[in-house]
């Protein structure tokens, strides 16, 4: 590189780092002469506006000038609201399990709660956003167990929170979602010849999810594969608990004029 390019690129350069240290003071100084409760106002107005990446930033310079206070606190929450409401979910429940753990007995912990159930809870399951069309019961559940037993430790913990009845909601939801996976699981192993496999994954649903509907199948599986493996008593026994807890299932009492009996009927279902 020419010495003439070189003295024209390095004030350049300088410049540009100035004017780059001019931008971050400029904003620095917007912040310079405002008090908590307006630094605070400042981000909540951000975060309503739907702006949560300058909510996000709004929050943090707060908590930068002012990191005790309740308005720091507060600002804490918030800011866990905008990351989940960012897409920044991971952020978001590590910065309510900070809240949580450094807040215990903060008049809003419940909410701490609900966010982090919220962040594992995707948008996109169920009756939540019924258009999505998709099975979310075949995705992994590690995030649906993990939102499940947040809201479950909300409810125990705060019954009469505000966020309590929504918890519940999404909990019924979740619930049914990880009964239906376990059911997938326990028809695909079923339909490989996995006797043992498919009862083993079948009784999960029975036990943990008794009154989901995915429990109906669940207890016809079982039924199904002690058949197979021969084991009659635990079949009927298997029938029995499909009959009480679901009286009017389609697959009790089945026969048509062929005599097809119940399991080659469910079979080919």
């Amino acid at each position: 590189m020419s010495k003439s390019v070189t003295r024209f690129l390095v004030p350049l350069l300088i410049g540009s780092l100035v004017s780059g240290c001019g931008i971050f003071g400029a904003e620095e100084d917007k912040n310079k002469d405002l008090g908590v409760a307006k630094m605070y106002q400042k981000a909540k107005d951000s975060l309503e506006e739907g702006n949560y990446e300058r909510a996000v930033k709004d929050y943090e310079a707060l908590q930068a000038r002012y990191p005790y206070g309740p308005h720091s606190q507060q600002a804490e929450l918030e800011m866990a609201y905008a990351m989940y409401k960012q897409g920044e979910t991971a952020e978001a429940i590590k910065t309510a399990d900070l809240f949580i753990k450094t807040h215990p007995n903060h008049v809003n912990i419940d909410y701490a709660y609900y966010i982090k159930g919220l962040a594992n809870f995707k948008d996109d399951f169920g009756f939540f956003s019924s258009i999505s069309g998709q099975d979310l019961s075949e995705r992994d559940i590690k995030k649906s167990r993990e939102s499940f037993d947040t809201f479950k430790e909300l409810i125990t913990r705060y019954p009469l929170s505000k966020y309590a009845e929504d918890a519940g909601k999404r909990m019924v939801y979740l619930q049914n979602n990880m009964a239906m996976h376990e059911v997938h699981t326990a028809d695909y192993y079923f339909r490989r010849g996995a006797w043992l496999a498919a009862v083993n994954r079948a009784q999960i649903v029975v036990k943990d999810y008794p009154r989901a509907p995915g429990a109906e199948k669940a207890l016809i599986i079982m039924a199904r594969s002690y058949h197979e493996l021969g084991i009659k008593d635990l079949e009927q026994d298997s029938l029995e608990v499909l009959k009480k807890n679901f009286p009017k299932s389609k697959y009790l009492g089945y026969s048509d004029s062929a005599g097809t009996p119940w399991w080659e009927f469910w079979a080919a279902y």
